[in-house]
């Protein structure tokens, strides 16, 4: 029994050796980097409490036609205090989620 037990003991130390080398275990987020994705945009709204709404606007190339299309969507972002208004051009960076829809916040 004393066998059995110190093969399976060398073989999971073995998988963790391999596993980390892979970076499959996490050690505590090292090794880890994250980059937060920063997007340019203007306030389209500004009537929630602490959320503005950006509008970021990209060039999309077409996969098929080869044309460049202008692609917009919308993002809710964290303003502490109400600083900016309608019109404002904003930077926004992404962070862990605030709320079911606000993922953002407002950076300048």
């Amino acid at each position: 029994m004393e066998n059995t037990n110190n093969t399976k003991i060398e073989d999971t130390k073995e998988m963790k050796d391999s596993a980390s080398k892979v970076g499959r275990l996490s050690n505590g987020g090292e090794g880890k980097t994250s980059k937060k994705r920063i997007l340019k945009g203007v306030v389209v709204s500004d009537k929630m409490k602490d959320t503005i709404v950006v509008a970021v606007t990209r060039f999309t190339k077409h996969p098929k036609y080869q044309k460049f299309m202008k692609s917009t969507k919308k993002y809710h972002a964290h303003d502490a205090g109400n600083t900016h208004e309608v019109g404002d051009k904003v930077e926004i960076a992404e962070v862990k989620p605030i709320s079911k829809t606000k993922s953002f916040e407002v950076l300048k």
